[in-house]
């Protein structure tokens, strides 16, 4: 079994990249909803700030800020998931899943960095609110629904 060894840094602005095991699946967006609650439940239970994200059809990317003294990024994940995994459909289920209770909808693992310094969080901002439109969803990064972009437009800090 792989031995992971996750940076806790507490009060961390840390990038995400998570993704659902089906890469054909459109069940993020389909279930945007059902996600949204999760994430306001999970940051009602286990405080975080959200300073950019995106959802596309499959896989996701964000930016949160921890609160000082809290490096547990990976609970708040597990419970996300869970949550926005009730009543869904199961995946496809290998042997792995089962013994494991899990339903076959996102991969197991997700990608984290921690933000170095303010470029460093400007560059993965902008990655965030440009990945709709390198992925071909839309032209421009405002177009497309599900992204904080449209937060910093009504605040005023969007380029």
């Amino acid at each position: 079994m792989s031995d992971y060894r996750r940076p806790r840094a507490p009060g961390a602005a840390i990038f995400f990249t998570v993704a659902l095991q089906d890469r054909a699946s459109t069940v993020l967006c389909d279930q945007v909803q059902r996600l949204r609650e999760a994430v306001a439940v999970t940051r009602f239970e286990r405080p975080f700030g959200i300073e950019a994200w995106v959802v596309l059809p499959n896989h996701m990317h964000c930016i949160w800020t921890l609160p000082a003294g809290d490096s547990d990024f990976s609970t708040r994940w597990r419970l996300i998931k869970a949550r926005f995994s009730r009543g869904l459909a199961p995946g496809r289920l290998r042997d792995s899943h089962v013994a494991r209770k899990e339903r076959g909808i996102w991969q197991r693992r997700y990608w984290e960095h921690h933000i170095r310094d303010e470029a460093d969080m400007a560059a993965h901002v902008r990655y965030c609110w440009m990945n709709p439109v390198k992925h071909g969803l839309v032209e421009r990064p405002e177009d497309w629904p599900y992204s904080s972009v449209h937060r910093a437009l009504a605040e005023g800090g969007y380029e």
